[in-house]
């Protein structure tokens, strides 16, 4: 499973998105399984699903979910204190939920690479000190 931001769930879902090309590109060299998200990213990817492509934004990412494409991932409660630790190394950038969820998570799976658009995962730490490996390479918002 590949981790997945809010930034590449909108940008697939929303052709007019300028990140659409790239989203579907890296999608498709993506390895033959779901995308996973955390609840975080999925509230605000439908959120601005719904801003951008309206109704039919939010309704393709409940296809990504009931078609098994898309699988939201829950915390444990520890993860849920380690992003609130996050949040306050990172207040001065500053770290907003649904990154924390994802950073807490990469930590506990001990998978560290991220589908994002985010530049702010590059300069995000794990525990261990490590950074995540974020795709799709380039420039990032």
């Amino acid at each position: 499973m590949t981790p997945t931001d809010t930034g590449p769930l909108v940008a697939l879902v929303d052709r007019r998105d300028p990140y659409h090309p790239v989203a579907v590109r890296t999608a498709a060299d993506l390895p033959d399984a779901p995308l996973v998200t955390t609840w975080p990213c999925l509230t605000e990817a439908m959120y601005l699903a719904g801003e951008s492509a309206g109704f039919p934004g939010q309704e393709a990412l409940w296809r990504l979910l009931s078609g098994g494409r898309l699988v939201v991932r829950d915390p444990t409660p520890p993860e849920v204190g380690r992003m609130a630790e996050l949040m306050r190394q990172y207040r001065d950038l500053p770290m907003d939920l649904a990154d924390a969820s994802l950073v807490a998570a990469a930590e506990v799976t001990r998978n560290r690479r991220l589908f994002t658009f985010d530049g702010d995962f590059r300069v995000y730490c794990l525990a261990d000190g490590s950074t995540l490996d974020v795709i799709p390479d380039g420039p990032a918002e």
